[in-house]
């Protein structure tokens, strides 16, 4: 594990220690008033971090890219912690649909749509949602063709992404619930 990768899990370990021990030390009172921080989001603020894309497409981006071009974005942005092949570490990402010890995007992953929402919310751990459009096409492209999904030279963009189908797809059921109250 780089140090990079290492420093990332150490903050995140520190913020989420600090998000679970906050309440035990609060008096009840209105934290936000006493400390003055934070602020109301504001419509932009919403705009800017409601970028969720669903199975079917919807809330993909303009932009396209090959798993050619993702492979150099890869390896400049993300083979330090996943490795040159995405087989390094605990987080692993390629493999093939006979492989089960392990979850792999060729095993596990639904939907290829996820995969980009996934990219472009998180990734690089260092720097979330720091990658352009163009490029979380290319290194989703990259990805899928590291776990043999398509071919190096195929086009995805947000009308081809949709209809790829991921090996592991059937074994997962849709959520097809309704008349509940919608969450937003």
């Amino acid at each position: 594990m780089t140090a990079t990768c290492r420093n990332f899990r150490l903050l995140t370990l520190a913020a989420v220690s600090a998000c679970t021990l906050w309440p035990l030390v609060s008096n009840g009172e209105n934290q936000t008033e006493i400390l003055a921080i934070g602020r109301t989001a504001s419509t932009a603020d919403i705009e800017r971090w409601d970028i969720d894309v669903g199975p079917d497409g919807a809330g993909l981006p303009p932009g396209s890219g090959t798993a050619q071009q993702g492979e150099t974005v890869y390896a400049i942005k993300c083979a330090n912690c996943h490795g040159p092949d995405g087989r390094k570490g605990r987080d692993k990402l390629a493999g093939t649909p006979s492989e089960t010890r392990r979850k792999n995007i060729g095993n596990y992953w639904p939907y290829a749509t996820t995969l980009f929402d996934y990219i472009r919310r998180a990734m690089p751990a260092d720097k979330p949602g720091s990658l352009i459009d163009s490029e979380v096409y290319a290194l989703t492209a990259y990805l899928l063709h590291l776990n043999s999904i398509i071919s190096a030279k195929e086009q995805i963009n947000a009308d081809t992404l949709p209809k790829i189908i991921m090996p592991a797809q059937a074994r997962f059921v849709p959520d097809s619930r309704s008349g509940g109250t919608e969450i937003r």
